[in-house]
């Protein structure tokens, strides 16, 4: 029964005047950047991140989660109309959604995303009320060495699922942990890497390194894009049919439950159950073959995946500190820039931000229900919009954004240089996301392994004497290892067959 008592405080934060604008400031942003191809949620969490440095801690988490989820929505519009996902989790969409379009159902599928979204995202919120609490009071037990094993399995998990090769994303967690050493050392206060500069004394700031990998570098790799034609068809009957929500309640229901699973884990979960989605809906349909050529299901069960998976990843953020892809880290940063440490002691410290926050996510979803369908005539308007008017617009937000933090120049250049450095790894295939993660986590990782040194006087068995950690080191060694033997397999079975 405490639940539904915090839970009744958290709708009265929620609800308050300023609190409620925050949050359809956040939920109408995110839709916006949802239906904008090229930004993606990371982008839009960067370039409005130095906006919530002003506002009160819970107002600015209410917008940032609500501008995370709400992109999640809005990814599905440009899918359908366009053919060009938002962002990364609506891809799958595009198979049957534009095929839907094409034969003048562009209605239906707008619709059943709405409202699979809907449904999805409440059900999420459902999963994130049970098991964030639980999870906080089990990390209770956490001391310096498990929290050090549970930093280092998350950076190696994200490394292997996000895109690129395992070497690729692991050399990124590497530079962002070599990036996170710079400034003053935090037990001794020796400064590292700061090449007798004051500017680089208190670190590589968080702002301007996300805004430039995910802002700029955006803008430089979208640049060279043209108007786009937005397919005409009717969007009339925004309504599913009985028949379509027939075809289409059991991809919801289980794309709902797999994508809340899977965005819990660290990696970009709501990609990875947007496929996975996908994939099972077609391998248990009756009629497989229609899937790619209009199959509503095709539909409803991907976009649920995607906004499920967006509430579970708000559990081991909120419960244990650990963002599970780069948009939570980026809300980590936010949390962090606000004096506010994320983990099992948050809801108990900080309960108001905490079930606050929950509860504005389920206002949240009722609002982009309302306002998804409505909006949808304006956001086609929106498509059609070239993007050479748009990328200065964009700029212009970065740069501003930046400089605002600290009137710092210099981290404007900051940003700049690392905008041309997202640009180039976007060239050559690097994720820049398990450097980010490993920007914030870096100097957490570093103070609770040196706090379980000096606790066990310098003996590194520390770390295996403790089941959990020791559980969790295994973990992330297993998964270093898993594609090294691969190959090795694969080269010595080629070397037999030779």
């Amino acid at each position: 029964m405490e639940v539904f008592q915090y839970l009744g405080h958290g709708f009265a934060v929620a609800l308050e005047p300023m609190n409620l604008l925050y949050g359809f400031v956040g939920v109408l942003v995110g839709t916006l950047i949802g239906v904008l191809p090229g930004i993606g949620p990371p982008g839009a969490l960067g370039i409005l991140l130095p906006a919530s440095y002003y506002l009160p801690p819970v107002s600015s988490m209410i917008m940032l989660s609500g501008i995370y989820y709400g992109a999640m929505y809005g990814g599905s519009t440009a899918s359908i109309l366009v053919n060009i996902p938002g962002e990364a989790a609506s891809v799958v969409t595009c198979l049957d959604g534009y095929q839907m379009a094409r034969q003048g159902r562009a209605g239906p599928a707008l619709g059943i995303a709405a409202f699979g979204s809907f449904i999805a995202g409440t059900l999420g919120i459902c999963g994130l009320i049970i098991l964030a609490p639980p999870l906080a009071s089990f990390a209770l037990r956490f001391g310096p060495p498990e929290y050090f094993a549970l930093m280092v399995s998350g950076l190696v998990v994200l490394s292997y699922l996000t895109y690129g090769t395992v070497i690729k994303s692991l050399m990124m967690a590497a530079i962002g942990l070599i990036l996170g050493a710079v400034g003053n050392d935090t037990i001794t206060g020796v400064a590292r890497y700061t090449f007798n500069t004051t500017v680089l004394s208190d670190g590589i700031g968080f702002i301007p390194v996300v805004m430039g990998l995910f802002g700029v570098a955006e803008v430089l790799a979208s640049i060279k894009e043209q108007a786009r034609d937005v397919f005409k068809t009717s969007v009339r009957d925004l309504l599913p049919s009985k028949k379509d929500w027939q075809e289409s309640a059991g991809a919801i229901a289980r794309g709902s439950g797999m994508g809340f699973l899977l965005g819990v884990l660290p990696g970009g979960g709501a990609v990875l159950a947007s496929f996975v989605s996908y994939a099972l809906e077609k391998r248990i349909s009756r009629n497989p073959e229609n899937f790619g050529k209009g199959a509503i299901a095709g539909v409803a069960g991907p976009e649920a995946a995607n906004n499920a998976a967006s509430s579970g990843a708000f559990i081991p953020l909120l419960s244990l500190g650990i963002p599970s892809n780069a948009a939570t880290a980026i809300l980590l940063g936010a949390l962090l820039i606000h004096g506010i440490q994320p983990g099992p002691l948050l809801m108990r410290n900080e309960p108001s931000l905490f079930w606050g926050v929950i509860a504005s996510m389920y206002i949240g979803n009722v609002m982009l229900l309302i306002l998804n369908l409505p909006l949808i005539g304006l956001w086609i308007k929106l498509l059609k919009v070239p993007y050479r008017l748009l990328f200065p617009v964009i700029l212009l937000f970065c740069l501003l954004g930046v400089y605002s933090v600290n009137s710092s120049a210099a981290e404007v250049v900051i940003m700049v240089i690392f905008g041309l450095i997202g640009y180039l790894l976007r060239q050559y295939g690097f994720d820049p996301t398990p450097l980010v993660l490993a920007l914030v986590l870096g100097p957490m990782l570093e103070v609770n392994f040196r706090q379980s040194l000096i606790l066990s006087h310098g003996d590194l068995t520390v770390f295996f004497r403790h089941p959990i950690s020791a559980a969790l080191l295994l973990t992330a060694a297993v998964l270093l290892l898993y594609p090294l033997m691969v190959d090795y397999l694969k080269r010595k079975r080629r070397i037999a067959n030779a």
